[in-house]
């Protein structure tokens, strides 16, 4: 074992990370976003430490999945609990790691919990897992059917929620509940406190009752890439970047036997102004500039494009708004850069800045920024169409509903898009909001993004390229579906039935018998 330390530990922890013995010296570095320091480093999971990890998964698989949901709770909830009494410490590591202040991340540790409970008593109430049953009649057999958990699923967290979206979020919580063991990769944004976390997390799992090899954690790139070729492995979770969600899904694929990935990847999330509401424009361009630069633009959800009626003078207003606004610093240098080189290719494409805010005075900063794109040179096929990841917004002006109605049918999907309304009378929102919902996964009206919130209504997707898999939610209860697949049993003996199909259902479970719920 490797250890490090961070002088100011709260309780002088003490942190440690595996490295085998002769392994490379191959590591994540930890950087500080605010001055770009070295915290430190986490070293790679070597190869042979890989397969070990993904063969204890497999190993487990079939007696985690016999587990009862109940029982599945109770582990989920040590999880919560062992986190709360952590947060002082995961807290103060988030924030070497990611800058993103205490305020933010206490919340965020106090989200993850609740995530987790949630998660535990959507997999308690059962509905996810459809058990129907039908009896023998005079032309059929008796059929039982039931959703199984496909076994270990691999995990890839996001770097700009380190908690909520990291290597014990939503993915990992849902894969959990749904009964797959879970590996997961560290993110290099903040490698510390993902090997921190996964610490956490198996020492609550094994005091619950859980068997080595429910959970872990891996570290490096490399080990990413063998997790996801790894035979043992059976599904993937990803929260990031195109980029980085397509290198996944492209080489899934390319396995002797393929499996899915469910890579939620975000893009341009579109806000369409009304007419009667381009009557005020300086409180649509507060709201759109407010949630374009909440968390340093760092969101999936960020609204990147406002759609506007021409001549209303919102360009004017986005301009003043965001002049007036500071972020804080870039979670990663790359992400940084980033902002700057889709800045400049937006101009080099035609673009005008319309409007610069001030970005962090130090460490990986980046200047909030809003551009003004000619309706005519926005397509498909150009640089405007494509996210720029960070506080960076389009505005483009439309002339009328055709007008309107051309520019949408140039985006890709989406995860959300937004309609900025007069009010509930407004005479457009209803037609507005059909046209929208045909290539998003929400729609919100004057209800800026994010509102992620792990309901059992939440959708959070979209149609490719927002996602791989349009039909599932990485939140909400709904994201139990994408770890299970159905399974039709006909003609069994009661005895040979899993639980939830049983006569005497020993789980609990609402069924559906011969067509009526129970």
């Amino acid at each position: 074992m490797t250890q490090f330390d961070l002088p100011g530990s709260p309780g002088g922890a003490r942190h440690t990370a595996r490295l085998e013995a002769g392994a490379s010296a191959a590591s994540d570095a930890s950087f500080d976003p605010r001055t770009g320091g070295t915290n430190g480093a986490i070293a790679h999971t070597s190869a042979a430490q890989v397969e070990q990890v993904v063969t204890a998964a497999g190993a487990v698989a079939e007696r985690f999945a016999q587990t009862s949901p109940a029982e599945r709770r109770e582990m989920l909830r040590a999880v919560a609990d062992a986190l709360d009494a952590s947060a002082a410490e995961l807290v103060w590591l988030a924030d070497r790691e990611t800058g993103l202040g205490e305020t933010r991340l206490k919340s965020e540790v106090a989200r993850l919990a609740s995530q987790l409970r949630f998660y535990a008593d959507v997999c308690a109430e059962g509905s996810w897992l459809r058990a129907t049953l039908d009896e023998a009649g005079d032309a059929s057999s008796s059929l039982a059917r039931v959703q199984v958990p496909l076994g270990p699923v691999a995990v890839f967290g996001a770097s700009n929620f380190p908690f909520a979206f990291g290597v014990l979020g939503n993915d990992t919580a849902s894969a959990l509940a749904a009964g797959c063991p879970v590996v997961a990769k560290a993110h290099p944004a903040h490698p510390m406190l993902c090997v921190r976390l996964g610490e956490i997390a198996t020492s609550a799992l094994a005091s619950a009752g859980a068997a080595a090899g429910v959970f872990d954690v891996v570290v490096g790139f490399e080990a990413g890439k063998q997790l996801v070729l790894d035979p043992h492995v059976r599904a993937v979770g990803f929260t990031g970047s195109q980029n980085g969600g397509l290198a996944l899904w492209r080489l899934a694929n390319e396995r002797r036997e393929v499996i899915p990935v469910f890579a939620e990847m975000g893009t341009v999330n579109p806000v369409v102004v009304t007419t009667d509401a381009a009557a005020e424009p300086g409180r649509v361009a507060t709201g759109f500039v407010s949630s374009m630069t909440l968390g340093a633009g760092q969101f999936c959800t960020k609204p990147g494009l406002l759609l506007a009626p021409e001549g209303a003078g919102l360009a004017d207003a986005l301009g003043a708004a965001v002049s007036a606004t500071q972020v804080h610093p870039m979670l990663t240098a790359a992400m940084a850069a980033g902002v700057s080189r889709g800045v400049e290719a937006y101009e080099a494409a035609g673009g005008q800045v319309i409007g610069t805010g001030s970005g962090a005075s130090a460490g990986w900063s980046a200047a909030p920024t809003v551009v003004h794109v000619p309706a005519e040179l926005f397509t498909r096929e150009s640089v405007f169409a494509e996210e720029c990841f960070g506080p960076v917004g389009l505005v483009v002006e439309y002339t009328d509903r055709a007008h309107l109605e051309s520019l949408l049918a140039q985006l890709q999907g989406s995860l959300v898009a937004t309609v900025a309304s007069s009010g509930p009378h407004d005479p457009e929102t209803a037609d507005l909001v059909a046209l929208l919902a045909r290539s998003v996964g929400r729609v919100t009206v004057d209800d800026w993004p994010t509102g992620v919130a792990w309901t059992w209504a939440q959708q959070h997707g979209g149609p490719w390229p927002a996602t791989s898999a349009p039909a599932s939610t990485s939140v909400g209860a709904a994201a139990l579906d994408r770890f299970t697949r159905p399974v039709t049993f006909q003609n069994l003996p009661d005895s040979a039935l899993p639980p939830a199909l049983r006569h005497d259902n020993p789980w609990g479970l609402p069924r559906r018998i011969n067509g009526r719920m129970n």
